[in-house]
């Protein structure tokens, strides 16, 4: 038993990084985490909306389209009238 475990190195390691000014950096690199995580996250967010505007664009012009009768429709109208 004279060897230390994974554990037994783990708490040995986060003792040194806390006596030995980890505290100040291990919250530093959290916070560095948190804003990447953050921007990633938006990031995404971003991309999921940016084909939905095209998408609303499509809708429209198809709306637009729609609303407009066809050239064969008015053909078909101008041979049953005559």
């Amino acid at each position: 038993m004279g060897t230390f475990s994974i554990w037994h190195w783990l708490v040995v390691l986060v003792v040194v990084l806390v006596l030995f000014g980890g505290g100040g950096k291990i919250s530093r690199l959290m916070g560095d985490f948190g804003k990447g995580l953050k921007s990633f996250k938006k990031s995404m967010k971003e991309d999921d909306e940016a084909p939905a505007e095209g998408t609303a664009e499509r809708k429209a012009i198809d709306a637009e389209q729609a609303d407009k009768p066809s050239q064969t429709a008015t053909a078909e109208k101008d041979q049953a009238a005559s």
